[in-house]
């Protein structure tokens, strides 16, 4: 089984997933809308997706996507912050956002019988926010204690750390949020350059799951879109999928410390991973799992269980359209981190030379079948992956993501280990201040 494509070229598409149908429209706008019917639900999920993230900014703009998912929450001209909030908070529903690296979305769930006001608010916040500079300045101080409060979590800092160590001094490398010195430079206009040349119907996505009909969500953002001041604003076609051409960043510290007011150490060890249509994205799971993926895994017990050198310890990926990044974590004392070190490396290796144990394997891919179908369970996750599978491209039914689970031995996850353990060339540390 191979995932099924979603080109931009298509205008309607329909995937049958075991007991549930996806259909994705593309709206004469070039807006996409996709939907999952779940059956037997009373609640549906629905998310408003841009395509752009905090990779995509420049030095003049660095920190606008993250200050743009501020602002769309602080009203337009139909519906003050207050209305915003009251909107959900009136029918038990529930509103945020998040902005990453690659992408922003801004979801609601709500009973299904609310989806249309969640639809037509959210719609509103995304194409007609004011960006008042009142607010602007307002929030300006919001998100400054927002990255305040990162920076007085270790480990944040070091996660921040390990990512600039991986991708260098770029985009993808810095802050999804920004940093103290861009939000504190960035102006209202730049934000406003940022929005207008970035969002747009050609840029949106809309995702919805649940108890949804497929051609009412469709009619719903329509109406919401003729609305807005973005009727004029039309294409022919979608905004194209960024490139997957991976680029090599310039020479840079591979080996960044920080020193903070702690009193354990944080450390991370890894290098540049798989990106996210890879196609060995399914033994990478795999490999994560047997390595640090649960209380099982090797990591944990050879780090924590046998020699109580860290209370937590995992080891984790993270896919990009052209990149991705690998590393394990652990926190310990000060004075273990050489040792914790060397185990995080030795069980890599351990991996790569000796490989998974048939025990592993049977039971990983029982941990990651169960993971799978558990962690799309409600309407919130189904909504988040059709969003997800729209960005990269495809999209994965359950039945295609179990088989490839399966399908991936023992002799693939060495090959992987063993391209990860002669490249394990990145480390972030925060040590207590001295």
């Amino acid at each position: 089984m191979t995932p099924k494509p979603l080109p931009l070229d298509e205008a309607h598409l329909r995937i049958e997933d075991g007991d549930t149908r996806i259909d994705r429209t593309i709206l004469g706008c070039g807006a996409r809308v996709l939907s999952q019917v779940i059956p037997a639900t009373k609640s549906a999920g629905v998310s408003l997706w841009v395509p752009v993230g905090s990779r995509d900014e420049d030095e003049k703009t660095a920190g606008s996507t993250h200050f743009l998912e501020h602002l769309l929450f602080k009203g337009t001209r139909a519906r003050s912050s207050l209305d915003i909030a009251i909107a959900f908070d009136s029918v038990g529903g529930e509103s945020n956002a998040e902005t990453a690296r690659e992408h922003t979305a801004y979801w609601a769930r709500v009973r299904d019988a609310d989806l249309d006001m969640a639809i037509e608010t959210l719609a509103d916040m995304v194409s007609d926010s004011c960006l008042d500079e009142t607010d602007f300045a307002t929030e300006r101080g919001v998100i400054l204690d927002e990255l305040a409060m990162g920076e007085d979590s270790p480990t944040e800092t070091v996660h921040d750390a390990f990512q600039l160590a991986v991708h260098g001094d770029r985009p993808i490398g810095r802050p999804v949020g920004g940093t103290a010195q861009a939000i504190s430079a960035v102006t209202r206009d730049d934000v406003w350059d940022h929005y207008q040349a970035h969002y747009g119907p050609a840029s949106l996505i809309v995702a919805a799951a649940g108890n949804v009909d497929h051609d009412h969500v469709c009619e719903r953002v329509q109406a919401a879109l003729d609305a807005s001041p973005w009727d004029e604003r039309a294409v022919a076609s979608p905004r194209p999928r960024r490139s997957t051409q991976r680029s090599a960043p310039a020479e840079h510290d591979r080996d960044i410390t920080r020193r903070r007011d702690v009193t354990q150490a944080h450390v991370v060890i890894g290098c540049e991973g798989l990106p996210a249509t890879d196609p060995k994205g399914p033994t990478m799971s795999v490999l994560l799992s047997i390595l640090g993926g649960s209380m099982s895994s090797r990591l944990f017990q050879e780090v924590r269980e046998k020699r109580g050198l860290a209370y937590t310890t995992y080891a984790f990926d993270v896919g990009y359209s052209d990149t991705g990044t690998f590393g394990m974590y652990a926190g310990c004392s000060p004075d273990n981190v050489a040792e914790v070190e060397t185990i995080m490396r030795a069980q890599l290796h351990d991996l790569a030379s000796d490989g998974p144990t048939d025990e592993e394997m049977t039971r990983v891919r029982g941990q990651v079948r169960g993971g799978v179908v558990l962690g799309l369970e409600d309407n919130w996750s189904r909504m988040m992956r059709l969003g997800r599978s729209e960005i990269i491209g495809r999209y994965r039914t359950i039945d295609e993501s179990l088989s490839e689970f399966d399908a991936v031995d023992a002799a693939g996850v060495r090959e992987l280990a063993a391209s990860l353990a002669s490249t394990l060339d990145c480390r972030a540390l925060v040590l207590p201040e001295t």
